[in-house]
């Protein structure tokens, strides 16, 4: 008998707003306790401990034990891009947080694991531009390596091969919520914006998905030929 997949029931799960709240804290990238998931989507700790349970069920997300403590993140990044697909549907609502807050989040922020936003986006759009990507013609969304850019992500000191092994899409796009088009999701994606970080170009505001680009980095990225957003 054909198995397909319950959508319905993903749906039903996503759908209830204390769990979304949650998966939206979520997509800061790092993992957080059942306390710090109700503190965040403003709910009781017992309450939280029962939608964590069906999100964990529906396999949204994982959980890791760790001292006295249990840490919840997302099971997978495609769960997470189902999250950043879901912000990027819905209906807009008026925010009571001013433009000038709203700005940094849409210049750079953090996709879970890879870099969103005009920085995400202008990322991408250097590499298509200096040739170091390529379309895919079989997949629209996924993307391809070419032999220049063999050479300089390895020059960056990027191993491609450990990043093709993975459990997970190499390259693709992952359209972006706030700017309307892609930004350069996958396993290069999150190993671009992990290798920016520990080089110091870019820096994380703490407990927030907003990504600010250091002195040492702008200049870098204007080497690279990436225009920085603002």
């Amino acid at each position: 008998m054909p198995v397909e997949p319950d959508i319905t029931r993903i749906a039903a799960t996503i759908g209830d707003a204390s769990r979304i709240r949650m998966l939206v804290l979520l997509m800061e990238g790092r993992a957080l306790t059942a306390k710090e998931l109700a503190l965040g989507a403003d709910i009781a700790p017992g309450t939280a401990t029962t939608h964590l349970q069906r999100l964990l069920d529906d396999g949204l997300l994982a959980a890791t034990a760790q001292g006295r403590h249990k840490y919840f993140r997302f099971a997978s990044a495609e769960a997470a891009q189902l999250v950043e697909s879901l912000m990027r549907v819905a209906p807009k609502r008026k925010s009571v947080q001013s433009p000038a807050l709203l700005e940094p989040i849409r210049h750079a922020r953090f996709c879970y694991d890879h870099l969103a936003g005009s920085l995400g986006t202008g990322l991408l759009a250097m590499l298509l531009r200096r040739r170091w990507l390529a379309g895919d013609t079989g997949d629209a969304r996924q993307l391809l390596v070419t032999a220049a850019g063999e050479k300089a992500l390895q020059a960056l000191g990027l191993d491609l091969s450990e990043l093709r092994s993975r459990r997970r899409q190499f390259a693709c796009t992952c359209l972006d919520w706030s700017e309307r088009r892609d930004h350069l999701g996958g396993a290069l994606g999150a190993a671009l914006a992990s290798h920016f970080t520990q080089q110091g170009w870019i820096t994380r505001k703490k407990h927030s998905r907003v990504v600010q680009v250091t002195t040492e980095g702008a200049a870098c990225f204007s080497r690279l030929g990436l225009k920085l957003p603002g």
